[in-house]
């Protein structure tokens, strides 16, 4: 029985991993975990939310690399609005969508070109 979703993976081109932590940490706000030595060697970077952990992206590298751009993560956030002009602020792509009743959503791009969907439910 599954009982939870653990991380969602995506891919980036080796040596982005600067430019990841830009956008995921300074951008995002989501911390960066270590990852194993075993797994370090093989490049990418994790991130979580908060001290719980409880979303994580892993970014590995993938060679060749193609950016997902139809498939992507959903993130609820909480305060959308806010959320999404903080990340604007800081030079992100946001492009509101309103064809998800019952939600307020956008959708921006990670550096590498993948795709990600930030979601709020509204009454």
């Amino acid at each position: 029985m599954i009982t939870a979703l653990d991380h969602v993976q995506l891919a980036a081109p080796a040596g982005s991993e600067e430019l990841l932590r830009g956008f995921y940490r300074d951008v995002l706000g989501m911390v960066e975990l270590p990852k194993p030595p075993v797994l370090a060697a093989r490049g990418g970077v994790w991130f979580a939310t908060g001290a719980d952990h409880a979303v994580q992206i892993h970014v590995g590298v993938e060679d060749p690399f193609v950016p997902a751009r139809k498939a992507h993560p959903g993130l609820r956030v909480s305060g959308i609005r806010a959320f999404a002009e903080r990340i604007a602020e800081r030079g992100a792509e946001v492009v509101w969508d309103e064809n998800l009743p019952g939600h307020l959503r956008f959708y921006s791009h990670d550096p590498v070109g993948n795709r990600l969907e930030f979601l709020e439910p509204v009454d």
